[in-house]
Formats: C-alpha cells, structure tokens, sequence
C-alpha cells in the first residue's frame, strides 16, 4: 500500500519505490498470460463460452484477457437477483452498509499496485494517470461513507405542529440501480456510482464499457471480496446495445447512473428512461470545456494548464481542455508556449515511466481523430500535431497532440465533443468577448480561466456557465476533480441532476425522502 496519494494534480510520480512495485505488477500480468474473468450474478462468478477480448491499445494486436459476456436471459436474472437481495439490504443498518464500502476502499488500496497495471493495459492511461484514478476511487468509496456518518443516516428530525407529534425526515433508497460506464475511467465511472448506491441501501447492477471489461470485472470481484451479501453487487457485460439495452429497459430497475455522450444520455436515456412514473436517471453527458486567458494571465500557468488538460490522458475526458478563447494582446506568445511543452511531451507505451501520453484508447477515436485532422488543415492552422503515428507506433492507436487555431466560428471543431488529444485556440478582443464564446455551448461541465486581476477572476466566476471551475491553476485548467475537494458534475447538457459527484449532494441523488409524523 502506497504511503503518499497520487491524485490528477501530481504533476510526477518520482519514486523509485513506487515504479519498482508497478514494474513487479506489469511482469506478474504478463507472465499470467491471458486470463479469463467471469462477470457476477447472485453473488455467484459466472462463465461463458462467449466472452470480450480486451486488447492492449498500444499494441492492438495483444490481447491481455478475457471476459465472459452475459445473455441478455441474465441481465433480467441479475436484475432479479438485486430486488430479491433489495429487502435484506435495506433494511441493514447504515453503519454496517458504511463499513462494507470502507472495506472495499481497503481493498482497493492493498490492490493498487495490480489495479493501476491492468488499468494502463486495458485502456492506454499513462502509469501516473492510472494510479490517480485508481486512489480516486479509494476515496470515493471512503467519502461516501464518511458522507453517510455525518448526515446520520439522513435521518432528521422536524419542527412540530402538535405536542403529541413526532415528525421525521427519512432518505430513503429506490430500489435496484443500474450503472453504466465508460471506457475513460472505467474504475471511477462504475465502481464510485456503484458504491455511492450501496451506502444508501440499493442494490445494484453495474455493466462496464465494452472496451474497458476487465476493470469491471475486477471491481465486481473486490466488492465480492468486501463481503457484500449475495446479490447485493451484480454486474453484466457485454455490449451497449444488447446487454446495456436490456438492463435499462428493465422495468425492475429504479434508478440508473450513466456516463456518456449527450446524444445518447440525453436522446436516448434520460428521455426514454421513466415509462409508468418518473425515475431518477443520473446523467453526466460530456464537455466542450474551455479555457479564458485574460491579457492579465501568467502565460507560463496558462500554457502547462492547457497542456495537461487538453492532452492529458490524451484527451480523452469529458472535462478535457477543448478551446481555448485567449486575448488577441497575448495569444501569439501563449501559443508559441503552448506548442513547445506539447512537442516536448513523451509519447509513447504507458507502461514505461517516461511516457506522459500513451495511445488513443480505442479504434473509433483513432479513426475519428483522422477526419478531425483533415477538418483542421482544411478549415484552420496546425500549429503542431494533426498526424498519426507509424515507424515504431504502428501497432498501436498512437496520435500526435494537436493544437489548432484560425477556426471559423461555429465550426464542428468548436462545437463538437473530441475526446482526442485537439485543443482549438481562438482569438479575442476582450474578456467580455472571451466569456461569451466560452458559454456559447449546450454543454457545461468545466472551465478555466487565467488572469492576475482579481475583478477579472470575480467576473469569470459570476458569468460562467460550468459545474466545475478553475481558476489559475497549472495543475489542470480544466480537470483534476477530486472527492471532497473538487465535486465533478455539469450544468445544461452536462448534467442532469444538478448536483455533483463526490461532493456534499451527491449521496441524496440515490435516495427519496419519506416524511414520517408519528402520533402518541
């Protein structure tokens, strides 16, 4: 177990110790072979003859292991199972519901090591990337709890009318709740919601993303190892369309937790989901996040910020850095900064140390990064990147950090979310003109902002339209949330709760209140 915290700010992971137990982690993996895992129904590991190839998206032609895949017959068996184990849950003290998830953060903590290898196998995030999310889950496992303890349960007692009166407010859980991941944080994404269920009283079945089963089928097999009782944990793997499908369709299941695009959170889920009465459905739905650099701004922040977010993980994260709207005074100095720290980032297999960015994680990112590329040299300036990778990278999805500028507006490039390592940078002729083309978006997950002008920051913090938000920050000017720290959630089509992950509202998403007057 690490003795320091690795987050999304750690600029470097510098220990020897650390990288040596991540070296022993990889060789232990790869030694293994290719391994199959079993997905988890009634608190039963389960097989098939069918299964999910995970392949290594820095070379993908390796297959690293392999997953059973469920029948869309056993979606319904595993949604059963979670309403016959519903009642028994429930009704388990919050106490014991909190210590269960704490001991499955344990878990996940004396795993780290094993966890974070076969994070940067399956899905191309660099060593320090992977660990962060690793530890990140850790903690939203523990928050949780903690969340939990503080609001006593979120049992709360209320004024009175009548002497004779006893009046309470009871948070209480829906039901069987479904979790669907994406592949980009595929520990964080399924295993934190699932967790987050769990400590307020629901059961749960979880689905990973088809590209990133191996994670999934490693946190079913954690919560087992925590001793969560049969049928409490459930997952199912498989496709979208079919297994995904089946379970959201299911009647049986009272609440669902998504991460994904707009198109699909929003057209296909949030508007279908409720049929007889409305249910909850937790939606995050992407970002076009933007950063504002004021004439006032410390390029050099500024510029490691932007780096880190738009190519961090290689851009592939809703809360990536995708434009960039910077003063006209400064932005020929800001670019020229930008594009030297992305031309000397190390790029590269993820497993090795060195690396700061892997490859794209899957193939249709790949294949849309192409057309992306065309897009820019036709419609605008590269100033770098724009090219994938052969020679030596040839065997992976391996693309170039893409810096973009003299876009018209409106353009596809400023309006669609990427996902892939392309930063647009426009130009502006004031902070006034920079805010409105910064909320000028049906999105709203993250922003940034740069400036050394205090009435600048209070203006940017007054009129942005974003459910995360930082401000000078080298770190990450878009990203690196963190649990208690930093809630992670969206306005507009972001989000469809209005409330944030990880934060002091998140809890009470999963659950309903119940108004109880008792009378003696």
């Amino acid at each position: 177990m690490l003795t320091f915290k690795v987050t999304y700010a750690s600029l470097t992971a510098d220990n020897e110790e650390l990288h040596g137990e991540l070296d022993k982690a990889f060789a232990k993996i790869k030694q293994a072979g290719v391994p199959t895992f079993p997905y988890y129904i009634g608190g039963k590991a389960r097989t098939s003859e069918s299964f999910s190839s995970s392949t290594n998206p820095a070379d993908h032609q390796t297959v690293i292991g392999k997953v059973c895949n469920s029948t869309v017959e056993e979606v319904q068996e595993a949604v059963a199972a979670a309403r016959k184990a519903y009642p028994g849950w429930r009704a388990t003290p919050w106490q014991e519901r909190a210590k269960l998830v704490e001991r499955a953060a344990e878990i996940i903590r004396e795993r780290s090591m094993e966890l974070t290898a076969w994070l940067v196998l399956e899905n191309g995030k660099n060593r320090v990337e992977a660990l962060g999310e690793i530890e990140e889950t850790a903690d939203l496992y523990d928050y949780y709890a903690q969340q939990l303890r503080e609001n006593g349960g979120f049992i709360r007692e209320m004024n009175k009318l009548s002497p004779n009166d006893t009046n309470t407010s009871v948070l209480r859980p829906y039901g069987v709740w479904a979790v669907v991941a994406p592949f980009n944080f595929p520990y964080a994404l399924l295993g934190a919601p699932m967790a987050a269920a769990l400590v307020t009283g629901n059961t749960v079945v979880g689905k990973p993303a088809s590209d990133t089963p191996i994670s999934g089928a490693l946190i079913a097999e954690i919560f087992q190892q925590a001793g969560f009782p049969e049928g409490v944990v459930n997952l199912v793997v498989g496709s979208g369309r079919t297994v995904g499908q089946a379970l959201i369709d299911n009647p049986e299941v009272d609440g669902v937790t998504f991460t994904g695009s707009y198109d699909i959170g929003f057209h296909q889920l949030f508007k279908n989901f409720s049929a007889k009465y409305p249910k909850p459905c937790i939606a995050e739905m992407g970002g076009k996040n933007p950063a504002v650099i004021s004439e006032h701004a410390d390029l050099e922040k500024a510029a490691q910020g932007v780096f880190r977010s738009a190519f961090g993980m290689g851009g592939q994260k809703c809360s990536a850095c995708s434009r960039v709207f910077v003063d006209e005074k400064v932005a020929d100095k800001f670019v020229q900064r930008l594009k030297e720290v992305a031309e000397a980032a190390v790029i590269g297999d993820p497993s090795d140390k060195k690396v700061f960015m892997g490859p794209v994680g899957v193939k249709s990112g790949y294949e849309d990064f192409k057309r992306f590329a065309e897009l820019a040299k036709k419609d605008g300036k590269v100033v770098t990147g724009g090219e994938v990778m052969g020679g030596e990278f040839a065997g992976g999805y391996f693309v170039k950090p893409t810096i973009v500028t003299d876009l018209p507006d409106g353009h596809e490039l400023l309006v669609q979310e990427l996902f892939l390592p392309i930063v647009c940078v426009q130009k502006v002729k004031s902070l006034d003109e920079g805010l409105r083309k910064a909320n000028d978006t049906d999105l709203g997950l993250t922003a940034g902002f740069f400036s050394e002008k205090e009435n600048e920051v209070e203006e940017f913090l007054d009129r942005i339209e974003a459910g995360v938000v930082y401000v000078n920050r080298p770190a990450g000017a878009t990203t690196g949330a963190w649990p208690g720290v930093q809630p992670f959630g969206g306005w507009k089509g972001s989000g469809s709760s209005g409330k944030n992950i990880g934060g002091l509202y998140t809890l009470q998403c999963y659950m309903r209140e119940q108004s109880r007057t008792v009378t003696r």
